[in-house]
Parts: structure tokens; C-alpha cells; sequence
């Protein structure tokens, strides 16, 4: 097994960057499902469960907490009928 790195195998500098990285993927996921819990359904594009599913379940090193957050919300007043 001569290819696989092991987390004490890793410099310093690489652990606190994958340290960061994960706290920030966390951090992105609370704070939309938050916002998903909190926020009325008319002010979401979308069904609210299928949001929460994909933030929750897909690993994408922010990008669906940012989309969530940049296509998946309605300004206040903007709801469609």
C-alpha cells in the first residue's frame, strides 16, 4: 500500500487547510439548512425537502450550500402566485 497517504503521514500546513475546509463545508451546510428550516416555502424555489436532501447528502466543497443560497431563495415580496 505504498500510494496511500494517512492523516499523520500529511505536513501541518495540509492538515489545518483540510481542517478548514471541512469546517467551512460544515458551516456552508448548517447555515442553509437553517435558513431552509426557517424560511416560509413561498420564498423557495422548489420544494423545501428536496433542498435540504441535496445540501444534506451531496458533497460538493460548498458549491450547493452557495447555489442553495444564490438560486434557491426568493427576495421577500418577489413570491410567485
Amino acid at each position: 500500500m505504498t500510494g496511500q497517504r494517512r492523516w499523520r503521514d500529511l505536513d501541518p500546513r495540509k492538515r489545518r487547510r483540510i481542517v478548514a475546509a471541512v469546517i467551512a463545508e460544515g458551516g456552508l451546510k448548517t447555515a442553509a439548512l437553517v435558513d431552509i428550516a426557517r424560511r416560509p416555502a413561498r420564498q423557495i424555489r422548489g420544494p423545501k425537502w428536496i433542498w435540504a436532501a441535496v445540501v444534506t447528502l451531496v458533497n460538493s466543497f460548498g458549491a450547493v450550500p452557495v447555489a442553495y443560497f444564490v438560486f434557491g431563495r426568493q427576495k421577500p415580496g418577489s413570491e410567485s402566485a
